[in-house]
């Protein structure tokens, strides 16, 4: 075990995520956050069918989710639930809403999330929100979950980037004989197996700057030491 973050018990952690690729890389993140790298996350939206295969994936399944009795049901089992979201069409389709900029210009990226959190809550519905709000961790993604896996894979400022991020990533995991395409969960996992590493993750979180905002969000309930004075 990397001893760069010293294990805990992990709580039960239910995952509402775009999808099956994106609920791989949230559990990487996990397991380098908490130590702990057979964690296993509760996937609550896509669901798995008896086979094992993942259901119906997608932006709006989320939103849906997080309005229904199901979202309400899950806190019965989980101590936490973390919802992810892309933000690359929030402002092109009136049921998600969500511009990218607004009279003075375009949206920094944490007044994006901040908005797209604003929508979740309005989602979740405000009286249940604040019930629950400490268990509820926002993984918004600007604009897509591989730009959170840049910083692994590139060494310069393209860590950073927020847009065409697959096409940045692709270019570094071609030289690896490989590049994502389709989903396909098996090589997500591959891209991002290195964030499991705690000691990977503690220097790289705060590389792009959506991820550094979802660690930020975890380290405000277990505080495991994911600092800035810690990886500068």
């Amino acid at each position: 075990m990397d001893d760069a973050v010293p294990a805990v018990k992990t709580p039960t952690i239910g995952i509402v995520a775009e999808g099956a690729s994106d609920q791989v890389v949230l559990q990487f993140i996990l397991a380098g956050y908490f130590g702990d790298k057979d964690i296993d996350p509760n996937p609550l939206q896509p669901l798995r069918d008896a086979t094992g295969k993942f259901e119906s994936s997608g932006w709006s399944l989320v939103l849906e989710y997080c309005a229904s009795e199901n979202f309400r049901r899950a806190f019965v089992n989980n101590e936490y639930i973390i919802i992810q979201i892309d933000t690359d069409v929030s402002e092109k389709h009136p049921s998600y809403g969500v511009p990218h900029q607004d009279a003075n210009g375009p949206l920094s990226c944490e007044k994006l999330v901040e908005a797209v959190c604003a929508k979740l809550v309005d989602k979740i519905g405000a009286e249940f929100y604040e019930q629950h709000k400490d268990r509820i961790i926002f993984a918004v993604s600007v604009h897509s979950l591989e730009c959170w896996l840049l910083p692994l894979h590139w060494d310069d400022s393209r860590r950073g980037r927020i847009e065409n991020c697959l096409k940045s990533l692709n270019e570094q995991l071609a030289k690896q004989g490989y590049t994502i395409h389709d989903k396909d969960s098996a090589r997500y996992r591959r891209a991002a197996k290195d964030y499991a590493k705690p000691r990977v993750l503690k220097e790289r979180w705060h590389q792009n700057p959506s991820l550094k905002i979802f660690v930020d969000n975890l380290e405000q309930r277990f505080q495991r030491g994911f600092t800035l004075s810690d990886t500068t």
